[in-house]
C-alpha cells in the first residue's frame, strides 16, 4: 500500500506543512506552519475527515515558518516535536528571529524529547522514512526518504527550480549544494520531491532543470 502525501500552504511565508498517511489511517505531520486560527483548523479538519490518527510531529528544521504550528499539534494530538539535535538552538532563537521578520509569534513549541539521527528509520502505519542529514539551508536540516513509495521530504534543501537560501544564521552555500549532490541526487531521478516552499518536484527534473546545479 502506497503512502499518501498531502500538502497544505501556510502562514506569511507560504510554507508547506506535510501530512503523510497509508492504509492504516496512522499519520505523521511535518513542518506544521499553521498560524492562524482558520489554519490550524484547514490542518485537523483534514486530520478529522480522513479518520487519521496522528503518532508523529516531524521538524525537517526549525525555522520559525515550519514550527509555527507545533505548539497546536502538541495540544491537538499530545506529540512533541522531532528533530536533529543540531536545530534546537535555532528553535530556541524563534521569538528573537520572529521578531526580526516583524511577525509575531504564536505560542512557542515545546522542546523536542527524541532528536532524530542521520540514517534512523522512522516508522508509522506500514511506511518507514529514512532520515537524511541535508545541512546548509540550516545547521541540521534532516530530508525524510520513503524508498518503497520513491518520494522525499526535503524541507527547504531543494525546490522547483531552485535551492534554500542561505544567508540565514548557520546557512552555507557550499554545504548547500554538497548536500544535494551527494544525498539527494543519488536517491534516483523518479523520486518525487516535496518542498518547503512551491509545488512538487522530482530529482530527475532538477537534475536536468535546475540552475544551481
Amino acid at each position: 500500500s502506497m503512502a499518501a502525501v498531502v500538502q497544505f500552504t501556510f502562514n506569511p511565508f507560504q510554507e508547506n506543512t506535510f501530512i503523510v498517511y497509508d492504509d492504516t489511517r496512522e499519520c505523521i505531520i511535518i513542518d506544521p506552519g499553521c498560524y492562524t486560527a482558520a489554519e490550524r483548523k484547514e490542518l485537523s479538519d483534514y486530520i478529522n475527515k480522513e479518520g487519521l490518527s496522528p503518532v508523529k510531529l516531524l521538524n525537517t528544521h526549525a525555522h520559525i515558518d515550519h514550527i509555527f504550528g507545533n505548539r497546536f499539534v502538541y495540544d491537538s494530538y499530545g506529540l512533541l516535536p522531532e528533530m536533529h539535535a543540531g536545530e534546537v538552538p535555532v528553535l530556541e532563537s524563534a521569538p528573537q528571529v520572529s521578531a526580526f521578520f516583524g511577525v509575531s509569534y504564536p505560542d512557542p513549541s515545546p522542546a523536542p524529547e527524541h532528536l532524530i539521527e542521520a540514517g534512523e528509520i522512522i516508522s508509522f502505519g506500514n511506511t518507514q522514512l529514512l532520515s537524511l542529514y541535508t545541512p546548509g539551508h540550516s545547521p541540521a536540516s534532516l530530508s525524510f526518504f520513503c524508498e518503497a513509495d520513491r518520494f522525499v521530504l526535503a524541507g527547504d534543501v531543494l525546490f522547483y527550480g531552485s535551492i534554500g537560501r542561505t544567508d540565514l544564521p548557520g546557512g552555507n552555500y557550499n554545504t548547500l549544494i554538497n548536500s544535494i549532490t551527494t544525498v539527494l541526487m543519488p536517491l534516483g531521478d523518479d523520486v518525487q520531491v516535496y518542498s518547503g516552499p512551491g509545488p512538487a518536484t522530482s530529482i530527475g527534473y532538477e537534475r536536468r532543470h535546475n540552475p544551481f546545479l
